[in-house]
């Protein structure tokens, strides 16, 4: 019986597939008397397509954030090839963050929010040792309340995320959507998204991590090593 390949992250060739090559082909590729607007634009948006596909297909590992990736492309594509006003353009960029934020934002209504079920859960950190030492510290409540706001800062991040793809979006394409230079302009979009908006979102939700972390260490006393579900 074959079993499935493991999947082993790699951020380099994710960035080179599904953003550096785009980008190059969409700003450079798309000339009359090269691959044409739509020529450049459909290639541009098959290697993020078909390398999303190949992992779906190879791995078997459905991700949420790889689906709305998907959609993403597709939307673009759509925009592009139907030539839309690009006035969509901005609003599909902003609306995928400001979907996952509302979706954060609401599960805190819920029996299991978000942060909860990524983070404070059985397959990631010892929950038993955690819940009894915040018993013994009568901290709970504290801790429940530090959570929340954890959950809260990851709605915020989301915003930034959605207002600033919104901005992008409309500073940078000007163009009518179904041009060369509408084509060029996504690819300078795409590139610029990457250091204006995903590296300060990283920065945001690795800042909420340690913020999560140093709570339940101040709550509990357990140092990192005795948070960790043990292998």
């Amino acid at each position: 019986m074959n079993s499935t390949p493991t999947h082993k992250p790699r951020p380099m060739v994710d960035l080179m597939v599904s953003v550096i090559l785009p980008s190059f082909i969409l700003m450079k590729m798309s000339g009359e008397d090269k691959l044409g607007v739509s020529g450049g634009l459909v290639a541009a948006l098959a290697f993020p397509l078909g390398w999303g596909v190949f992992e779906l297909i190879k791995y078997k590992k459905f991700n949420f954030i790889a689906l709305l990736g998907l959609v993403s492309v597709l939307l673009t594509g759509s925009i592009g090839l139907f030539e839309l006003d690009n006035q969509w353009l901005a609003i599909k960029e902003a609306a995928i963050p400001a979907l996952i934020g509302i979706g954060v934002w609401l599960s805190t209504f819920t029996r299991y929010p978000l942060v909860r079920a990524l983070f404070f859960n059985a397959s990631i950190m010892d929950v038993d040792t955690i819940k009894q030492k915040l018993e013994e510290n009568h901290s709970t409540a504290q801790f429940e309340r530090q959570l929340m706001k954890a959950t809260y800062f990851i709605v915020a991040s989301f915003a930034f995320s959605a207002t600033m793809n919104y901005i992008l979006a409309k500073w940078i394409v000007t163009s009518p959507a179904g041009t060369e230079a509408f084509n060029e302009e996504l690819g300078q979009m795409t590139l610029y998204s990457y250091p204006m908006i995903a590296i300060p979102s990283m920065i945001m939700m690795m800042s909420i991590f340690y913020y999560l972390w140093r709570s339940i260490h101040k709550a509990t006393g357990l140092k990192l090593e005795e948070l960790l579900q043990k292998k």
